[in-house]
């Protein structure tokens, strides 16, 4: 469903920067499978979300970007925060077009929204991330030895892998794609649905598991997406970013909420 479709009958001006679908779009438990053609509807959709307020999305992307930024530089527990907080921070722009939808306005405050709703399970949601992001590079750390590992992780040649240690990476590569499909939809989850960490975890797994089809267009589409908004410079992921934040709360909408 398009979003100036969605625009219609909803009163303009809902300031509230988040609040729960249960009430007013109900929920599909586990998702419901929908048209592989909507994968580049989403995208559009997050486009059209984008343009909206260009300016302030790419004010919020650069804000979310230095914010991270500026964790790394935390010693100890900088690199841990930052993973912890992504999943805050994401819900709290996906909120933003939640209210966009409801014919609100987006503001500089839904960054930080998520910090104001369930936060402590936005958190728990980075931290089962980390745990299963972890677990899932232990085949590759085992067959491809400790050294090189984090040799091929921080950028550097990988002069020394075997076959074994490629078969590890290879490992690590598809396992990552059960653990995306769990991660995808839960801050969204938790934020506009009210769950808990683990159940939005498994939601989010089952509903891609059902769409794996549109999936794989709409991560074929972002890859190369991707890699234009990454030659001048990056600046491209000013755009991207909300698009991206964007298409998320499209696809949620479609597999997640009733069609009113």
């Amino acid at each position: 469903m398009a979003v100036q479709e969605r625009y219609e009958n909803v009163t303009p001006g809902d300031s509230a920067l988040s609040s729960p679908d249960t009430a007013s779009g109900g929920y599909i438990e586990g998702g419901r499978k929908v048209e592989a053609n909507l994968a580049w509807n989403w995208i559009r959709e997050g486009w059209r979300y984008f343009r909206r307020q260009p300016g302030l999305w790419a004010l919020l992307t650069l804000i979310f970007g230095a914010f991270l930024m500026a964790l790394k530089f935390v010693p100890v527990i900088g690199p841990l925060a930052t993973i912890l907080l992504v999943p805050v921070l994401a819900a709290g722009l996906i909120s933003g077009c939640q209210t966009i939808e409801r014919g609100g306005e987006l503001e500089l405050a839904h960054l930080f929204s998520g910090f104001r709703h369930n936060a402590g399970q936005l958190v728990l949601v980075g931290l089962i991330g980390f745990a299963l992001t972890f677990a899932v590079l232990v085949p590759a750390v085992v067959l491809m030895g400790a050294n090189e590992f984090m040799t091929v992780m921080g950028g550097g040649p990988a002069t020394m892998v075997d076959v074994p240690g490629a078969l590890g990476l290879l490992i690590a590569l598809a396992l990552f794609v059960p653990v995306n499909m769990a991660l995808w939809f839960a801050p969204v989850l938790v934020m506009l649905q009210g769950q808990s960490a683990p159940r939005a975890i498994a939601e989010s797994f089952r509903g891609c598991l059902k769409n794996l089809v549109p999936f794989l267009i709409y991560g074929i589409a972002l890859f190369v997406l991707a890699i234009l908004a990454s030659i001048p410079l990056g600046l491209g992921w000013l755009i991207l970013g909300p698009v991206v934040i964007g298409s998320v709360y499209a696809a949620y909408r479609d597999i997640y909420v009733p069609p009113r």
